[in-house]
């Protein structure tokens, strides 16, 4: 089994408090399905057509727990506090 990793870019931040919101549930919902954040934040440098974006990503044992996780009701209280606070682009795919 590969482990997987979810990838969040944040095309848009238009409420910052939403966002606060959001990542004040988020954190710890995506912990406790057994997520690991390796890295979060501006890049600090962005090649070719990337853009520098708020970037987050999180390493899962699995595809299955990275959509479960996603799935889950405490994310998705997350979500509901977001609401339109910001334009995000999340892929969630296997590792090699």
């Amino acid at each position: 089994m590969s482990k997987s990793y979810w990838i969040s870019t944040y095309r848009a931040i238009k409420d910052e408090q939403k966002v606060a919101a959001y990542a004040k549930l988020a954190g710890p919902a995506l912990t406790a399905a057994g997520g690991r954040f390796l890295a979060r934040g501006e890049p600090y440098m962005a090649y070719e057509l990337g853009l520098k974006q708020r970037t987050v990503l999180l390493e899962f044992d699995s595809v299955e727990q990275a959509v479960a996780a996603h799935d889950c009701p405490a994310y998705q209280a997350a979500l509901a506090a977001l609401g339109d606070g910001a334009d995000r682009d999340i892929r969630i795919i296997e590792g090699v």
